[in-house]
């Protein structure tokens, strides 16, 4: 193996200090400028971009509490509404309630007015039919004896107890 032979290590020593030199030279003058700037780019694309989520992060906080704002106001606004529809149908409701009660209080009225002038008809001619009635059965009973009058005034007596 010439690699162990110590007579070429001198000139093996010298190649690699060339060879060292050579790449040292071009690794600091050629590929690690460029990748500084690589990596440059690439910190000032990540902080751009960080910059821009914290921006849209913000608008997006913006953008929900407006949200928030107007849902907050459009419940509201939805329950004014429903409170005034409320107000109103009850109004409308205690309305129709109040003319149904009066015309039922008219109608009980005049049904109270015709079974009042039923009765009275029926009261009026209740002593007719009675008179009508203990005659025929004291006729019936007793005989011609009774008149009449006398009839009637026994049953108007028994009708005033």
């Amino acid at each position: 193996m010439p690699q162990l032979d110590f007579s070429t290590y001198s000139p093996q020593i010298i190649w690699l200090v060339i060879t060292f030199t050579a790449l040292y030279f071009l690794m600091a003058r050629v590929a690690l400028p460029r990748i500084a700037t690589v990596l440059e780019e690439r910190r000032d694309r990540i902080a751009n971009d960080l910059d821009e989520a914290e921006r849209l992060k913000r608008d997006t906080d913006t953008a929900i509490a407006n949200y928030e704002a107007a849902l907050a106001e459009a419940r509201a606004r939805a329950h004014e509404i429903a409170q005034a529809t409320r107000e109103k149908l009850s109004g409308e409701i205690d309305a129709e309630r109040t003319r149904v009660d009066d015309e039922l209080a008219a109608k009980t009225a005049a049904a109270e007015d015709i079974i009042n002038a039923a009765r009275s008809r029926a009261l009026a001619e209740i002593g007719k039919v009675a008179n009508e009635t203990a005659e025929a059965i004291v006729t019936a009973l007793v005989g011609g004896r009774w008149t009449k009058a006398n009839i009637s005034a026994a049953v108007a007596t028994a009708m005033k107890v």
